[in-house]
This record gives structure tokens, sequence and C-alpha cells, in this order.
């Protein structure tokens, strides 16, 4: 878990397609509010994990602390797919 990285929705961008609420395996989004992807935890997101920006259709997922192109979590389970 991390508090140096997580996910930033550019609502310009986004199309209220709920694809990253439904992909996110850390429950970083509010399900109540999709299909608007809402932040609400965080710190629960995995530093280096895309999972979320890797399913958006639109490109509006960036990550706060992103200084590489590669993903530095776990990925025996998939999340970053």
């Amino acid at each position: 878990m991390s508090k140096n990285w997580y996910p930033v929705i550019d609502y310009n961008e986004c199309n209220d397609c709920g694809t990253c609420v439904d992909f996110c395996p850390h429950d970083v989004y509010d399900k109540s509010k999709s299909p608007t992807p809402v932040i609400i935890y965080p710190e629960e997101c995995i530093e280096g994990c895309k999972n979320c920006g890797n399913q958006c259709p639109s490109d509006a997922i960036k990550y706060f602390g992103d200084a590489s192109d590669g993903c530095s979590c776990d990925c025996s389970g998939g999340c970053c797919g």
C-alpha cells in the first residue's frame, strides 16, 4: 500500500464508463459512485500498479508518483494485466 502512488482522474477525458472501478483489485474506488470513478482510498493503491489506467479506454488516468513506465507491483495476481 502506498501514500506516494495513486491514480488521478482527468475528468475532462473520463467518459464515466466505470471500467477502472470494475478492474481495480485494491478497492481504491468508491463502487457506490460507479460508473463515475471516485477515489476514496488512495492509500490502498499498490505502488506501480496501473491496472485501472491500463483498462481506461479514454486514457484519463495518470498516477501521482509515477516516475517510470514500468510496473513494480507483484503482478502474480494479474492485477496489472
